[in-house]
């Protein structure tokens, strides 16, 4: 097929179109961004014709540097730019609803006052590998972003001390977690910019003290759909905190099962956040938590897909990604080891084990090593194995 000719944003496909299509993406696109990108590049660049290969390619990694879900942001860019702004809310709403709905139907299961045991089993085997899952989604992010520093020495020792900062922020820091992200961006924007930012990061300080209501499942909320950089896994450590230990809206084992969840349904990882809204506020609380979550993609592209170009050429913004995003595949690793820790059962090891060798040497898929996970917990608690509440 030959390279379509540009068009103004707003002129290759009726809202119709954008609706049909972009939801047939949100309920098909099991395996995270890197399906969810073959999939619209399938649509936009090889089947339709609305966008040339380059173009693609440039928009996507425009959507990389921007701060929260990629995938999602550039799902709403091309539905901007084959039906402009109207498009945009059409495409994108098309591409998360069918997500969020399906996740809030399983957190009525998943995470009721009183599940059957078998509910609590399939939970229960299903969240003892989310450890190895998060590694897996890290080690797809280690190569690009190496990638993009390989040529100076100087520049690869500071990734591998962001990654570094970020494992133990992580591991150690919860909530504060975003600022340290913010930090290792700022930091590396000042070493390759000399433009001092670190005024930047006052106004988020008084946002992340709150007493647990509304506000603070919105400020969580937030984070994870503005502030987490370098995939949809790093929303895991920004939320953990929050909803477990600062908030107790959930229980250990209940977020095992909301990441697992958010794993096993199509469309974007960062849907994962309605199981947190429901089980802090039921579910309006799940839908206030998506809104929030997502409102920020929509921002960044109906304010913003117009100057992609420069933006993707704009050095700051590369700087600034170029600290927070190793700081981001630290803060996954170190989610790594959180959901480890949060393992209750011993027979949930040998099961996190097992995925960790599934996904990571025999190349298996994420939502198969999920689902027989889970097949093994309802086995393993038939058999009398203890399972976690």
């Amino acid at each position: 097929m030959s390279e379509a000719v540009p068009r103004p944003p707003g002129s290759q496909a009726s809202l119709a179109t954008v609706a049909r299509e972009w939801t047939r993406i949100g309920v098909t696109g099991f395996g995270g961004p890197p399906a969810h990108i073959a999939l619209l590049r399938e649509l936009m660049v090889d089947r339709m014709g609305w966008m040339d290969a380059r173009e693609f390619q440039d928009a996507n990694a425009a959507c990389g540097l921007l701060p929260g879900p990629a995938s999602t942001q550039m799902s709403i860019f091309c539905a901007y730019r084959v039906a402009g702004p109207l498009g945009a809310v059409v495409g994108g709403l098309g591409f998360i609803v069918p997500a969020v709905v399906l996740i809030l139907a399983l957190s009525l299961l998943f995470l009721s006052h009183s599940p059957p045991l078998w509910v609590r089993a399939a939970g229960a085997g299903a969240g003892a590998v989310v450890a190895a899952v998060a590694v897996h989604a890290a080690r797809g992010l280690i190569t690009p972003s190496v990638g993009r520093v390989r040529a100076s020495r100087p520049q690869l020792l500071r990734w591998a001390a962001y990654v570094l900062i970020g494992t133990a922020a992580a591991a150690l820091l919860g909530p504060l977690l975003v600022l340290v992200l913010l930090a290792c961006g700022l930091f590396e924007v000042m070493l390759k910019r000399g433009q001092p930012q670190l005024m930047s990061l006052g106004m988020f300080l008084p946002a992340s003290i709150s007493v647990g209501g509304i506000g603070a499942l919105a400020w969580t909320a937030f984070k994870v759909g503005a502030l987490s950089f370098g995939g949809g896994f790093v929303i895991i450590p920004l939320m953990q905190g929050d909803a477990v230990h600062t908030y107790h809206w959930m229980s250990n084992s209940q977020f095992l099962n909301a990441v697992a969840l958010g794993q096993v349904t199509p469309g974007p990882v960062v849907a994962t956040v309605a199981a947190v809204g429901y089980a802090a506020h039921g579910i309006l609380g799940g839908l206030l938590a998506a809104v929030v979550a997502f409102s920020p993609s929509f921002s960044f592209i109906l304010l913003g897909g117009a100057r992609f170009e420069r933006f993707r050429a704009n050095e700051t913004a590369q700087a600034f990604l170029d600290g927070a995003g190793p700081a981001a595949i630290g803060a996954i690793l170190g989610a790594a080891i959180l959901l480890t820790g949060a393992l209750r059962e011993t027979w949930q090891y040998p099961l996190l084990a097992a995925a960790a060798l599934a996904m990571l040497v025999f190349k298996r898929g994420v939502v198969e090593t999920l689902v027989a996970a889970g097949a093994i917990g309802v086995i393993a608690a038939v058999l009398g194995a203890a399972v976690p509440l």
